[in-house]
């Protein structure tokens, strides 16, 4: 099926030990991202300071990317993570829930001096969308929270100052649960939930469930990257069992990492200058882009998001105008990632 269009502050504490209760404060907001840490070394000893942190940490790494910022102005690298503990709270939910798992944090530089700065991709934010229809929703809302904990705990090591800050787009509870893009964009996004963004690519039986996690591994690995200028060829991160129904495949290129920089460094203007011409490099904890190959019934689906319902979710505060601007992206990087699997 072809896809055709595309700071509030809070405490660490109240993450941990009242997960549900500032959730269900819509007044304050839910960012998609949040600041956790603001570093006082360099770039480098900053990764590596949070690479360390790993060995005795409870979250499990599964891939590490430095990201292609446009003109190498700033810095900046994701990490692919899961946590055990979150994953163990929601073994019982649907197959199509699993984006909700997989947690992401980056680290980047910003500002005239380039300072660099941790921030994650808000786990309790991505609980909200993924669970909303769950019966457990409150459960796996504080699960999320503790393992928002979790990351704020691997990055405590790191000199520097703490962090909780709510980073744009900041939400409420109520928006994220129903979410299917914002303000006059969700035309754009024609109007769909999580659920009828996730895009079928291809379809096998359920018993043919792990050929058809090496066919769409290996159909990723036969086309070359170009460059940012080139949509085609894509980069697997990540490739991560979620249960026994579900494999998240993440995946990147430097044409999504060029778009979603400048797309959201557009129209910004506090933190841009000359030193600092990208301040959208604080939205790369939206990396990588998901491919799902899940089991459903008798069937074996591999899916992707409708671009422009994932684009909205991340990038909504780059201003109507960037995504007017930037119309056709989110079809050609889907249409690409298509292209990519189907070509056999």
């Amino acid at each position: 099926m072809k896809a055709r269009i595309f700071m509030a502050v809070i405490t660490i504490a109240a993450l941990i030990s009242a997960p549900f209760s500032f959730a269900a404060d819509e007044s304050e907001g839910i960012g998609i991202f949040e600041t956790i840490h603001a570093s006082s070394v360099s770039f480098d000893e900053t990764t590596a300071a949070v690479d360390a942190a790993f060995a005795s940490s409870r979250l499990v790494l599964h891939a590490a990317h430095d990201v292609r910022v446009p003109d190498d102005k700033h810095r900046a690298r994701v990490y692919v993570l899961t946590s055990p503990a979150y994953a163990d709270a929601a073994k019982e939910e649907s197959a199509r829930t699993v984006s909700a798992q997989v947690l992401r944090l980056a680290v980047y530089t910003q500002g005239d001096e380039q300072k660099t700065f941790i921030n994650m991709a808000n786990p309790v934010a991505h609980a909200m969308v993924f669970y909303s229809e769950s019966s457990n929703y409150k459960t796996l809302i504080a699960a999320a929270a503790k393992a928002a904990g979790e990351m704020h705990d691997l990055v405590s090591t790191v000199p520097g100052v703490a962090m909780a800050t709510q980073q744009e787009p900041i939400r409420s509870e109520k928006h994220y649960r129903a979410f299917k893009g914002d303000g006059p964009a969700r035309m754009m996004a024609k109007f769909r939930n999580f659920r009828k963004s996730q895009l079928e690519i291809m379809e096998d039986s359920a018993e043919n469930f792990d050929a058809v996690v090496e066919k769409v591994t290996a159909a990723l690995s036969k086309r070359a990257v170009i460059g940012p200028e080139d949509s085609e060829g894509w980069e697997q991160l990540a490739l991560i069992p979620v249960g026994d129904d579900a494999v998240y495949i993440g995946v990147s290129n430097p044409y999504i990492e060029d778009k979603m920089i400048r797309i959201n460094s557009r129209f910004r203007k506090d933190g841009k200058s000359e030193n600092s011409p990208y301040p959208g490099v604080d939205h790369v904890a939206a990396l990588p882009a998901e491919i799902l190959i899940i089991r459903e019934g008798r069937k074996t689906l591999v899916l992707h998001y409708g671009q422009m319902w994932r684009m909205q979710l991340y990038f909504w505060d780059s201003g109507y105008r960037a995504f007017t601007a930037n119309v056709g992206v989110p079809n050609r990087i889907a249409l690409s990632i298509e292209d990519t699997i189907n070509a056999q």
